[in-house]
């Protein structure tokens, strides 16, 4: 895979987090967006907040197999997103993840910046810059590949403090089972043979996103993360503390959505809407920031293997239902990927097969 230096990608050390702690006259105008741009004001109260789709696993894998898996065809089609609730992931694994991700961004700067992003890289602390010009989100994450092992940067998920490398490991591990288990329940709904889903995914391509968000005096200004669509076969979203931001964009509006307590967010990415040749739509998302209160998420993506092929599953495509996307090789995907800034639902279009 070409390298990201080899692209002309950049690293910035803004460190929103610190710059939030300074009493701020004006916004630095990096992080200013256009009014097409702006993030719609919405209450933060109850009422203005929607949940959006519920699956219980349980009931899925243990239950009226058929009417569940109809909902979970239905939700992938109509919604590309739902929450995920009685999952299996043992609470006291979460607990700890959260306290340790919370515990990350409490360190001195100094720290964190152990973590910071290479000069040419997109892995690591901080903000990828692609040009000079270019609007940063309100944010400070990091970001890390974990699958396959021998991918992970030796400055990383290797370097943490045991504490925080431990809970990490066993959330990963946990996830790992449940979006295999997830995938194949995909396959079953799409009526497709599991073992396409399977050779795709298993040992697949994973990373991380542990993003914080602090607070910010004009929220209406800046945005948390940019709009976009997951190049992913499927994310699953841990909200860390509790507050909201989450937004999805459904039939042209945005939506503010209220994250149940308990729940995993798991959205349709844009490698499932390919292979499912559109028939499950990936959805737009975003996050919004407010001025009280910082808001943490932890994201895993979920990548086919670096040896497989991105494209419409075979079994669905006949004279009546042809291919409505290319197929390319997964490393050229994501070279492909690794280029582009975050646009909406961009990337997936040029993956679109001209008429």
């Amino acid at each position: 895979m070409e390298s990201p230096k080899a692209l002309g990608l950049g690293s910035s050390l803004m460190n929103v987090q610190e710059l939030a702690k300074e009493p701020m006259l004006a916004i630095p105008q990096s992080y200013i967006r256009s009014e097409e741009e702006e993030p719609s004001i919405t209450s933060h109260g109850s009422d203005s907040l929607q949940t959006i789709p519920v699956i219980d696993m349980n009931r899925l894998v243990f239950g009226q197999t058929d009417l569940e898996l109809e909902n979970l065809h239905f939700l992938c089609k109509e919604w590309g997103i739902f929450q995920l609730v009685n999952h299996g992931v043992g609470s006291s694994v979460v607990e700890k993840l959260r306290n340790e991700i919370q515990g990350f961004y409490k360190l001195p700067l100094e720290e964190k910046m152990r973590y910071k992003i290479k000069e040419g890289d997109v892995e690591g602390y901080g903000t990828i810059l692609m040009h000079e010009n270019q609007k940063v989100d309100w944010a400070d994450r990091l970001y890390m590949i974990t699958n396959p092992v021998h991918r992970r940067k030796d400055h990383l998920l290797p370097e943490f403090p045991s504490s925080l490398r431990e809970s990490l490991e066993s959330y990963i591990s946990e996830l790992q089972k449940l979006a295999m288990t997830l995938l194949g329940l995909i396959a079953k709904a799409l009526k497709i043979e599991e073992r396409e889903i399977e050779e795709m995914f298993d040992d697949g391509m994973q990373a991380m996103r542990l993003t914080y968000y602090p607070p910010c005096p004009q929220p209406e200004k800046v945005m948390g993360l940019t709009a976009h669509s997951d190049p992913t076969g499927i994310t699953i979203l841990l909200q860390v503390n509790g507050v909201e931001g989450f937004q999805v964009k459904r039939d042209g509006i945005w939506i503010p959505v209220n994250v149940l307590p308990d729940a995993f967010v798991v959205n349709v990415g844009d490698v499932l809407e390919i292979l499912s040749n559109g028939l499950y739509k990936s959805i737009e998302h975003r996050a919004t920031v407010n001025s009280e209160k910082e808001r943490i998420s932890i994201a895993m993506f979920f990548f086919p293997k670096f040896q497989s092929e991105v494209g419409p599953a075979p079994t669905l495509l006949n004279p009546q239902n042809p291919p409505l996307f290319k197929r390319v090789g997964m490393e050229k995907y994501v070279k492909d990927l690794i280029s582009r800034k975050l646009d909406g639902k961009s990337f997936l279009e040029q993956m679109r097969r001209s008429s």
